[in-house]
């Protein structure tokens, strides 16, 4: 073919791509906080090999699991900045960019798990994607990061009263940091990456997380007692940067949305179907597990409740608490 038809012809195949909505290859980096052994990170892996296979390689996906990249806020803002094109923030982390997020975290607003799941998936979801699009990122899924428990090195909690006095990290986050110190706790908020080593040498007396983060962290190194509380649920939302999300092409946006769909899916399943046994293992491990009546502890979360609200607006947490109420219903 001579050289002049060769040029019309690629610029032809150029311009066929562009109509088409096909875009070149792209890599897309994916960190996130939690271990290896974690349902989150199972999930994490399935996606990766879905959307490569789906993409036909054409959207690859390197994954940095365990704070590789840093903590879960600084995971967040690189994301946002576009250093990191996908991450997986709970909403206490997304809080700092929408109030909004922060209403999420009302201690003990859901009955079980069902009613989270409904609640997040239904109105809620369809509530906050629009936030997150204004903040330059893209929800393309809804996982799970669980309902937290407390353990602590110094004693058993079976009521409020018993956690007065311990030293309790959470994350810098004002709803957890507010539910322990409704419960009487001295709260000290330290990075994830910096726990284990505070729990080991006394720095704080407990923490509180799901049971699933609890065991793949080996806190049960470092602590005695884990109290069943369930005071506060948690998802995790799938984001991908908003310059990142544009260099996809209209059916890899769709592979990606389908994809996370699914790894969320088995996020849940495997949460939902490992913590008995997670639980058991703890046990064997030397701690020891309590399963208080929960009622007194949310009782006490009084004050706890008006301080989010001042946080998250009484506008959000009156939206966020109606479709928790609308949920319960069904």
């Amino acid at each position: 073919m001579p050289k002049q038809l060769m040029l019309v012809a690629a610029g032809a195949c150029a311009l066929a791509v562009a109509a088409s909505g096909a875009s070149a290859d792209v890599t897309l980096k994916f960190g996130h906080y939690n271990a290896e052994s974690h349902p989150v990170h199972k999930a994490s892996v399935q996606f990766k090999a879905n959307v490569e296979k789906r993409s036909n390689g054409a959207v690859k996906i390197q994954l940095f699991p365990n704070n590789a990249l840093g903590s879960p806020p600084e995971i967040l803002e690189q994301t946002r900045n576009g250093v990191v094109d996908i991450a997986i923030p709970t909403s206490g982390q997304l809080d700092k960019y929408d109030k909004a997020f922060a209403a999420l975290m009302i201690p003990f607003a859901f009955a079980d798990l069902d009613h989270a799941r409904r609640t997040m998936d239904g109105p809620v979801r369809q509530w906050l994607e629009p936030r997150s699009q204004k903040i330059g990122l893209e929800v393309i899924g809804v996982w799970e990061y669980g309902f937290r428990h407390l353990t602590n090195s110094k004693r058993p909690i079976m009521k409020p009263e018993d956690v007065k006095g311990l030293k309790i990290r959470t994350p810098p986050e004002i709803q957890l940091s507010a539910a322990m110190a409704a419960l009487g706790a001295n709260v000290q908020k330290i990075g994830f990456p910096e726990l284990y080593l505070s729990l080991s040498q006394g720095v704080v007396d407990g923490e509180e997380n799901p049971i699933a983060t609890i065991h793949s962290a080996k806190f049960y190194e470092v602590q005695k007692y884990l109290t069943l509380t369930r005071h506060m649920y948690q998802a995790m939302f799938h984001v991908v940067n908003a310059g990142a999300w544009k260099k996809l092409s209209a059916d890899q946006q769709k592979v990606m949305r389908e994809e996370s769909a699914a790894a969320g899916k088995l996020t849940r399943e495997l949460l939902q179907s490992e913590e008995a046994g997670l639980i058991e293992d703890l046990k064997k491990k030397g701690m020891t597990v309590a399963a208080p009546d929960t009622a007194p502890f949310q009782k006490a979360m009084g004050p706890a409740n008006e301080e989010i609200k001042k946080f998250a607006g009484a506008d959000n947490v009156t939206t966020f608490m109606k479709y928790v109420d609308e949920a319960r219903k069904k």
